[in-house]
């Protein structure tokens, strides 16, 4: 098993079970490994969980913020990465259960982090489209607790959305939220 089996192992029994989930002897029998193997990549549950994190902070924040500057509309930046996120079930749920975790120390260092880059991120870009600072962060909040909030709920199973009713919530949020022109 490589280090990536059991950093995506532990991802995935956060989304399932919570962060008590992560634990060696059950992620060893999920992946068919041994203890010995996870100890060959990890010196510890923390370590392995540290490098989870780290592994959802560059996959889920720093390359999609790499890829958004193809776009050179900030309005389409938004837009896309919008989309994008309500398209993606698996990640939305992923995110929502980290947050969910973030009464660990170690959890909530990197998803408070998470969050202040992902709503400066979108903050900056409500400013390239002339709203004001303070205008643009509140926009830029409401955006992102708008995605957190529905992916929780349906984490926890309290309102059930088919993938198309999901993409038409994040349109709704789109249409209500990115304005094609600053009022």
């Amino acid at each position: 098993m490589s280090a990536t089996d059991w950093i995506e192992s532990a991802l995935e029994a956060i989304v399932r079970d919570g962060l008590a989930a992560v634990a060696v002897e059950p992620l060893a029998v999920q992946l068919g490994a041994t203890k010995g193997s996870f100890y060959h990549h990890f010196a510890s549950r923390d370590a392995l969980i540290a490098a989870a994190l780290d592994h959802w902070e560059r996959s889920q924040t720093d390359l999609v913020f790499a890829r958004l500057e193809l776009i050179r509309d900030p309005g389409e930046r938004l837009r896309a990465v919008v989309g994008a996120a309500y398209a993606d079930r698996d990640g939305g749920m992923r995110d929502a259960a980290l947050f969910a975790a973030a009464t660990h120390p170690l959890v909530k260092r990197v998803v408070d982090r998470v969050t202040n880059r992902r709503v400066r991120y979108m903050t900056e870009r409500y400013v390239e489209l002339g709203l004001g600072r303070a205008r643009a962060r509140r926009r830029a909040l409401m955006v992102y607790l708008a995605y957190l909030g529905v992916f929780d709920a349906l984490r926890l199973s309290l309102v059930r959305l088919t993938d198309a009713e999901l993409i038409a919530y994040g349109r709704e949020v789109l249409d209500i939220l990115i304005p094609d022109s600053p009022d």
